[in-house]
């Protein structure tokens, strides 16, 4: 597969997952996390589907579209072995939405970063919320969910 279809299977799987999981959580009280902000395409698309939901993102340094840029009271700037015990601390175990895009093009360095940090996040989450990963995760309890339609397998996760 070339590097444009696997580019355009992972949008279009986050984009089928984020739709799903907003919908799927839009009842629930709690905020919203978007780990890895990028250049905000995904953030920009959280804000535009859930525009009465609290959406924090988490990133090392702000380099986005202003236009996709959150509000600096939404932002959760340093590393993420840091901000994510401080957001347990601040927050509890009340997201009811997580989306973390936090790899990048090395499949290995991927899987051993998401082993690091699926310990972090897992406690984060709400009992009945959601969590989207372009990356496959290692948790305790969530448990991967069948992917909806308009999703390519292995391109996008929901666990739940």
């Amino acid at each position: 597969m070339s590097r444009l279809d696997h580019f355009i299977n992972r949008m279009t799987s986050q984009r089928a997952c984020l739709n799903f999981a907003a919908a799927r959580t839009a009842q629930m009280p709690g905020p919203v996390f978007e780990l890895g902000l990028g250049n905000g395409r995904t953030y920009h698309h959280m804000v535009e589907i859930m525009p009465d939901r609290d959406i924090f993102v988490f990133e090392h340094a702000v380099a986005s579209n202003p236009a996709s840029t959150p509000p600096d009271d939404m932002l959760v700037l340093g590393d993420v072995y840091e901000t994510l015990p401080q957001a347990l601390e601040r927050f509890g175990a009340t997201a009811s939405l997580i989306h973390a895009d936090l790899g990048g093009h090395n499949l290995e360095k991927n899987d051993a970063f998401a082993r690091a940090v699926s310990p972090l996040i897992e406690p984060l989450l709400a009992k009945g919320g959601l969590m989207v990963s372009s990356d496959r995760m290692y948790f305790e309890t969530l448990m991967e969910m069948d992917l909806p339609e308009g999703a390519v397998q292995s391109a996008c996760f929901i666990y739940g």
